[in-house]
């Protein structure tokens, strides 16, 4: 079995969060997927979904100044488009087990506009 790009596996979950689709989310991460960001630090892929995934209606587009893959792990650094307000830029780290999202960590960044 051929490994699956990361890069693309990191560049499809964004799009998922552009569109709506919750299932390319949900087929790319691990079971023991954990996510932390400043106010959720070490949480379960169930409360990722609760707390994260509405976020989604939010974003209608991601450019990527920063897509780097180093070792098990791949670094974006995004500039999102919002359905209302400023643009942002943040950073995160998408840790993998194989070729599956098992954790991503975020850093806050700041408002472009």
């Amino acid at each position: 079995m051929v490994a699956r790009d990361r890069l693309q596996v990191v560049r499809d979950v964004y799009s998922a969060y552009e569109s709506g689709d919750r299932s390319v989310v949900e087929q790319n991460l691990t079971e023991d997927f954990v996510f932390s960001a400043p106010p959720d630090v070490g949480i379960d892929r169930a409360t990722y979904f609760e707390r994260c995934w509405p976020a989604s209606r939010t974003i209608t587009a991601y450019e990527f100044p920063r897509l780097l893959e180093a070792g098990d792990e791949v670094l974006v650094t995004y500039e999102a488009t919002r359905t209302e307000g400023p643009r942002v830029r943040n950073t995160e780290i998408f840790g993998f087990d194989g070729d599956k999202v098992s954790s991503v960590e975020v850093y806050f960044g700041w408002n472009l506009d």
